[in-house]
């Protein structure tokens, strides 16, 4: 069974790596600032993640906590709206994890793709560790702690959120057999109020006896919209409907999210390893003149050389940051040499320029009142300490390690 969590709840996170840049906006952020005001989002800083390779060096993460939550604020995420907060000030997060990795396969952690691919990218680190080999499982139990609905992920991402749903399957499939369930569910249908009570009746026979999906539909939206259930009469009445149990770890879904290639300076990808980043809220000047000297196509060796503009890693970020007519006047100027790599870059420079100077001036409170973002995380670590207690209350009432 899969049951979407209470109103489509969204969860994501980035590890501390300081300051961002342009391709972690383009690549998340920029995605984050939209979905906020679509779904409850909860955005978190992966903390223990950061850890898993690089445990030998911590004493730079409150820094880089700050410098990057500084970043998310100053894109435009609202804690007013989305819970912001930092992984390891939930110790539900480790908790879970823990629980998760008495029943979770080796066998399952050592397929996870990215497992060898590390291993041999970061050779120069030590990764014959417990945390780095069961890092998927910390990621599953950040996802599972607060039962989302939607992951927003990039497709190089989504075996990581199939393997969440395969814990949370088997999890289910040994815990999810409650004692005593149908009288629970009849109990929690009575709980809906009378009208309410006859029409859950009535569309869970229409299901069950003809198929009737949009009957099942229905269903699950009056349990959805009930403010007054219990997380756990919410579950029961969700498996009631299908004719199965409870669904303690709702599976999660991937949200494939768009993340634009955004070449850095030399035209590789653009990462902090490479020394090809434009930060976010980097000096205008400093912008202006990274930019200017932005690798181009290689065969525009001259002003007279006609490019083209599919070889060229301004061209990529032209089709970020620029408008149509603009499009237009770069593919036939370069095409025909009419215009240099230097006037090309104008109108895109002042485009970035623009943005990271709005971000500039909205980051500027934080950075004078570094309070604030500490209080912003306080507040956001409550609120997501709420809802994960609610979930730990229903994983170790399942497994039995409560006395209730």
């Amino acid at each position: 069974m899969n049951t979407p969590a209470p109103a489509g709840r969204v969860l994501s996170g980035m590890r501390p790596t300081g300051q961002l840049h342009l391709g972690n906006y383009h690549g998340a952020l920029r995605n984050w600032v939209d979905l906020q005001y679509q779904y409850p989002c909860f955005f978190f800083v992966a903390d223990f993640h950061a850890l898993t390779t690089g445990y030998a060096d911590t004493e730079q993460l409150p820094d880089f906590t700050h410098e990057m939550v500084v970043d998310w604020l100053a894109a435009g995420l609202n804690p007013g709206v989305a819970t912001l907060f930092v992984q390891s000030h939930v110790p539900e997060h480790a908790e879970l994890h823990l629980l998760l990795s008495m029943i979770t396969p080796l066998s399952w952690l050592e397929r996870v793709p990215t497992y060898k691919d590390q291993q041999a990218e970061l050779s120069e680190k030590d990764l014959a560790t417990y945390g780095f080999l069961g890092y998927p499982l910390l990621q599953s139990a950040d996802i599972l702690l607060y039962r989302p609905a939607w992951v927003p992920v990039g497709e190089d991402q989504v075996a990581h959120v199939e393997i969440t749903r395969e814990i949370a399957r088997r999890f289910n499939h040994i815990f999810g057999q409650e004692t005593g369930f149908e009288a629970k569910a009849e109990k929690a249908v009575a709980g809906l109020g009378g009208r309410q009570s006859s029409l859950y009746r009535e569309l869970r026979r229409k299901f069950q006896e003809g198929g009737d999906t949009d009957a099942l539909e229905k269903a699950r939206g009056i349990v959805q919209a009930n403010t007054r259930l219990t997380v756990a009469d919410r579950e029961r009445l969700l498996g009631y409907l299908e004719g199965t149990s409870v669904a303690i770890l709702p599976e999660p879904q991937v949200m494939l999210t768009p993340t634009p290639k955004l070449p850095g300076l030399d035209g590789r990808k653009m990462s902090k390893s490479y020394g090809n980043t434009i930060g976010l809220r980097e000096d205008p000047d400093a912008v202006t003149q990274k930019l200017k000297t932005m690798q181009t196509d290689p065969a525009r060796a001259r002003r007279t050389d006609p490019g083209e503009p599919e070889r060229c890693p301004v061209w990529s970020l032209h089709k970020i940051y620029s408008d149509e007519p603009t499009h237009r006047w770069v593919e036939a100027g370069c095409r025909s040499a009419s215009i240099g790599c230097l006037e090309c870059k104008k109108p895109l420079i002042d485009r970035v320029v623009e943005d990271t100077t709005a971000m500039r001036k909205r980051a500027q409170e934080f950075e004078e009142h570094p309070e604030l973002v500490r209080n912003i995380l306080s507040e956001g670590a409550e609120r997501a300490r709420e809802a994960a207690r609610e979930t730990l209350d229903e994983v170790r009432r399942a497994m039995h390690l409560r006395g209730d």
